[in-house]
């Protein structure tokens, strides 16, 4: 018997038991559920973030990568990170004041996280043709989504509600976090990430915030904290990538009419392709 030919039921064993913790955390908030019931969800889905972080990289350690195992992880990441998160955020932040609102509000980011997942797999299909889709996720990845969920009830659940927004601020979040899911912003990968100087000096500084958050409030907050990071990351990226594209154009329409460049435009012109290219402008 050819062990080999039986590798491929490694990462799909990972990806089922992701489809696994969403189950759970379903379970888990299903009736009345308490913050202790809420609080076990909210772990069940920090568990499926690790097995959703490994099935991929031991798809390809035993290099059993399949379209199959593309459209599993996906199924599962819909139940994990958008079903379980969605039901998750219902019953501990929006049943009380919005009712059956509440649910289509809910809804709302388990819909964002279907339609981006569905996206992410068509765009993987197509060739790479400048170099930055493994670099970035064209809108909000669904595990980042759902980790700024299971984030807020932890924190709720360690150090209370005194530290958590009121009903109203939670469905402006929830909406917030659909709209990033099926928009065009782009977050980072980091599938490309390099032992430099710049990136232990990041690093160090990270680590350094995270200390100081432990020492100053609560180990808690140190989740959110970190996808505060990579939000503000993308978002800023975002912004800046528009600013360059809008003064690119600008450049182009002046040429086009034959008009002179101003000499800030002169200057930029290196910079500002170089940093087009690096954040995928053109993707």
């Amino acid at each position: 018997m050819n062990l080999r030919k039986t590798y491929f039921i490694l990462p799909n064993l990972f990806t089922l038991a992701n489809v696994f913790c969403g189950f759970f955390a379903l379970t888990r908030c299903a009736g009345d559920a308490h913050i202790d019931e809420l609080y076990q969800a909210a772990l069940a889905i920090c568990f499926g973030f690790f097995f959703d972080l490994f099935d991929g990289r031991v798809a390809r350690l035993t290099k059993t990568q399949s379209a199959l195992g593309l459209q599993l992880d996906s199924l599962a990441d819909v139940i994990t990170f958008g079903a379980a998160p969605g039901m998750l955020v219902y019953k501990w932040g929006l049943s009380d004041f919005f009712g059956l609102w509440g649910i289509f509000v809910a809804f709302l980011f388990v819909a964002g996280g279907a339609l981006r997942l569905a996206r992410f797999n068509v765009l993987s299909q197509r060739p790479d043709t400048d170099g930055t889709k493994d670099r970035y996720f064209v809108g909000l990845p669904i595990p980042a989504a759902s980790a700024v969920i299971v984030a807020l009830v932890v924190v709720h659940y360690r150090v209370g509600s005194e530290y958590v927004a009121g009903q109203g601020a939670i469905a402006t979040l929830v909406i917030v976090l659909a709209y990033l899911m099926i928009s065009r912003v782009r977050f980072r990968s980091f599938k490309d990430l390099r032992l430099t100087k710049k990136t232990l000096g990041l690093v160090f500084l990270i680590g350094l915030s995270c200390l100081i958050i432990v020492m100053k409030l609560r180990a808690s907050f140190i989740f959110i904290f970190l996808i505060s990071c990579y939000l503000t990351l993308g978002l800023t990226e975002e912004v800046y990538r528009f600013a360059a594209e809008k003064r690119r154009k600008r450049r182009e329409a002046k040429l086009a009419a034959g008009q002179p460049l101003d000499v800030d435009d002169e200057d930029s012109i290196d910079d500002e392709e170089e940093v087009l290219r690096e954040l995928g402008a053109d993707q």
